[in-house]
């Protein structure tokens, strides 16, 4: 059996409102480019069965443009706290208790955790997931909390659209 996931980093977000990190906002580009993607998203065949977003402002922003274009219900969004990390080592505790009976998961999380999540898991390597990136990664797995190393299948960057 197969596992897929997702990973996205947030779109680009403003520096400029005076607010906690966690409530800053995607700018224009970051709202733009996550439409850009969303749309480019919805070719796929496989759409995630999960989607789960961290807490922040603009990671939700983030994940709620792209499931318009994925014909994912909103209502079943997760917001997931564990996932306002930029760690890649509680990244992936959070990968391994996605639910076994879901094939393929969307995470929407933050750097440098996400990237160095990408490489670890995935077979090819990159220096940085820019914002709004996509990297898919597929695991000949039962189980998510087995999972070590799989096939990066697809990497999207609003630069290359």
């Amino acid at each position: 059996m197969k596992k897929q996931l997702i990973l996205v980093r947030h779109g680009k977000s403003s520096w400029e409102f005076d607010v906690r990190d966690h409530d800053r906002p995607l700018i224009f580009k970051g709202i733009q480019d996550a439409h850009i993607i969303g749309q480019s998203l919805q070719e796929f065949p496989k759409h995630p069965g999960l989607i789960w977003s961290s807490t922040a402002a603009r990671a939700l922003q983030t994940a709620t443009i792209l499931t318009e274009y994925i014909d994912y219900d909103l209502k079943n969004l997760q917001l997931k706290r564990e996932l306002y990390t930029f760690d890649s080592s509680e990244l992936l505790k959070m990968v391994h208790t996605i639910p076994d009976n879901m094939e393929s998961c969307m995470i929407v999380s933050h750097n440098h955790g996400l990237t160095e999540l990408a490489n670890q898991l995935g077979d090819t390597h990159f220096s940085n997931v820019p914002t709004t990136g996509v990297v898919i990664i597929e695991f000949e797995a039962s189980s998510w909390r087995s999972i070590s190393k799989g096939t990066t299948t697809f990497h999207l960057f609003p630069k290359n659209l």
